[in-house]
């Protein structure tokens, strides 16, 4: 009853094509009309998906080919949203690893591939970019294949077939000799072919377990899964089996299944496809709904735990309030309260201070991305340092090591291994690639935090790299965040061309003239070590002679703006980034300078 019935996930590190192979799935499965235009990278359907270029969330979508259904989840590439790529593995046979016929396989290729292999999925190789100049394919195959027997893989997961092409270009062949380059419908083939229909029971009671969440306007929330056994239509009840091992009823207000590039309303949900239920209001990602009370749970993919965790804070400056609407301590809890909801690989807990809450994750960018979400929602938040999450093992008190994946311009590696030793990193493996070269490091995740912006400055933006954690290892000793200290506001008012004209000789600045600022924010960085304190509204006295302001606007540099995921790695522990709808200021943690004063004190 399943024959027809194909699913599959594509995974791969970020960057490699997965969105633009989808794409051209779409396209040769009639998902639009001959007259009709595809959107470039369709799948991704947040805003910041498509202003970053990746993919935050997974996505269902599905193909149809002749009388099979080919159900596709499309998962992210970035590390930090590793969590979307592992809770999927139970709604899916098999994978089509998508690798870039010029970087090859990377750090995140490394971890979705382990996480597949070890729930037994069958992979398909998809040597992607052939067409990019320096494009090495089979290198990058004998690399694949040296993967996988690295990783563990049965003989039935090593012997993957391998397809070479450019999902840009629109083309796949299983051959690298063949010349009718034309389509993607070979690709399609090796898919019906090599991925097996889904080993489930149609006999048995329903169960489903909940692989994600969605939300539609009229039907509320919507739990999403691969049927395991029996069916489903509308108007059925069901229980949801809770993780604390309670049994809530509940009836089935609609079904859905996926078809193009959105859902349809499905008579039924049969056993083996990937639906979506609505009518269970409360239901979390990685329970089970069931026909029957007495109905076991399914297990579910475990999720590896956060290493990283930054506090979020009611915003208390002096401008709250004015930007954004939601600006309560309870406003900021149940947001974080709904985002966990939806998002497996984040913790959130209520700190010792009021209004203050610790959110935990994968990595400073995942976190970056809910408080960006978060400020265009109309919320102002306070956000703090990433600081990574220890634990005592045997008595010992360790913290997270990951490796980081280097590939840099050969005369610049020595100034890179300066900067890694200073942040207690290892060089463990160092060999050339042409004019670049590669390194893979051992490294704390508190020496990675920034590291990448020290990258771009060192190497001129040459420089590439990807990480993935490791283990858990003794800490090592302190890593300053920062060499330079910052010029911070002694007053509240409007800045001053007039002032920063001479603060630019102290350091390099964050506001211009006109800009609002308030005692405690950063207005720039020192240029040496230690902060200063300043007053950049400092207005010129007046005379009564004629003065030209304009000469000094003229000659000021343009204030240095820094990007979210820039100003949360760039503070310091004793300091705050405050994100409202329209600004992101920099500013210390106690505003007023006599109380931080005593607060230093009292710390030393």
């Amino acid at each position: 009853m399943t024959e027809h019935i194909r699913n599959i996930a594509i995974i791969a590190h970020v960057d490699h094509g997965k969105t633009t192979l989808v794409d051209e799935l779409l396209k040769a499965g009639g998902v639009v009309e001959a007259h009709q235009k595809l959107e470039e990278r369709a799948m991704d359907s947040m805003d910041l998906e498509r202003e970053k270029g990746i993919t935050i969330k997974s996505k269902n979508t599905a193909v149809k080919w002749g009388d099979k259904t080919i159900n596709i989840v499309d998962t992210p590439g970035h590390a930090d949203f590793g969590g979307e790529v592992e809770r999927v593995m139970r709604m899916v046979d098999g994978v089509l690893l998508v690798v870039d016929a010029f970087e090859g396989p990377q750090a995140q290729t490394r971890f979705v591939l382990r996480k597949a292999l070890a729930e037994g999925i069958l992979p398909i190789l998809v040597i992607n970019k052939i067409d990019r100049e320096a494009a090495d394919p089979l290198g990058v195959q004998d690399r694949v294949l040296e993967l996988l027997i690295e990783l563990g893989a049965t003989e039935d997961q090593f012997e993957a077939p391998v397809l070479y092409g450019s999902a840009k270009e629109g083309y796949f062949v299983t051959d690298l000799s063949d010349e009718n380059r034309s389509s993607v419908d070979p690709l399609i083939e090796v898919i019906l072919e090599r991925v097996p229909s889904p080993k489930v029971d149609p006999g048995a009671p329903f169960r489903m377990l909940v692989s994600n969440i969605d939300w539609d306007d009229y039907v509320g929330r919507i739990s999403l899964g691969r049927v395991e056994s029996g069916k489903v239509t509308k108007g059925d009840a069901l229980w949801l089996l809770r993780e604390d091992g309670s049994r809530v009823r509940s009836k089935v207000t609609k079904v859905f299944e996926y078809a193009k590039l959105g859902t349809q309303d499905a008579a039924v949900g049969e056993a083996g496809n990937i639906i979506g239920l609505a009518g269970f209001e409360d239901v979390d990602i990685g329970e089970t709904l069931a026909a029957s009370e007495e109905a076991e749970p399914l297990p579910f993919v475990a999720i590896d735990p956060p290493t990283v965790q930054m506090q979020f804070a009611v915003n208390d400056g002096p401008f709250a309030g004015r930007d954004g609407r939601n600006v309560t301590s309870r406003a900021l809890w149940d947001r974080l309260q709904r985002e966990i909801k939806t998002n497996v690989s984040i913790e959130v807990s209520e700190s010792d201070q009021a209004g203050v809450f610790n959110v935990a994750a994968r990595g400073a960018m995942q976190i970056a991305v809910l408080v960006e979400t978060m400020r265009r929602e109309d919320y102002e938040v306070l956000v703090s340092r990433p600081t990574v999450i220890t634990h005592h093992e045997n008595g010992v008190e360790v913290e997270p090591f990951e490796t980081l994946y280097l590939e840099l311009p050969g005369d610049m590696t020595g100034g890179v291994i300066q900067t890694l030793a200073n942040r207690k990193g290892v060089v463990e493996v160092m060999e050339p690639r042409g004019s670049m070269s590669y390194l893979e490091v051992i490294i704390p995740t508190r020496g990675l935090i920034g590291f990448e912006f020290e990258l771009m400055n060192l190497t001129s933006g040459h420089g590439v790299m990807s990480h993935l954690f490791k283990e858990y290892r003794s800490v090592v000793g302190k890593i300053r965040a920062r060499e330079q200290g910052c010029l911070v506001s002694m007053s509240t008012g409007t800045a001053m061309a007039y002032s920063l004209e001479g603060l630019e000789e102290r350091g390099r600045l964050f506001v211009g003239p006109s800009d609002e600022v308030y005692e405690g924010q950063i207005v720039g960085e020192n240029s040496r070590s230690g902060d200063l304190p300043v007053n950049p509204t400092k207005a010129k006295n007046l005379t009564n002679h004629r003065s030209a302001t304009k000469t000094i606007d003229e000659g000021l540099r343009p204030p240095i703006k820094m990007s979210l995921e820039r100003a949360i790695e760039y503070i310091e522990p004793d300091e705050f980034v405050e994100a409202t709808p329209n600004l992101i200021r920099l500013r210390k943690r106690i505003l007023c300078p006599h109380e931080r004063k005593r607060s230093e004190k009292a710390g030393s």
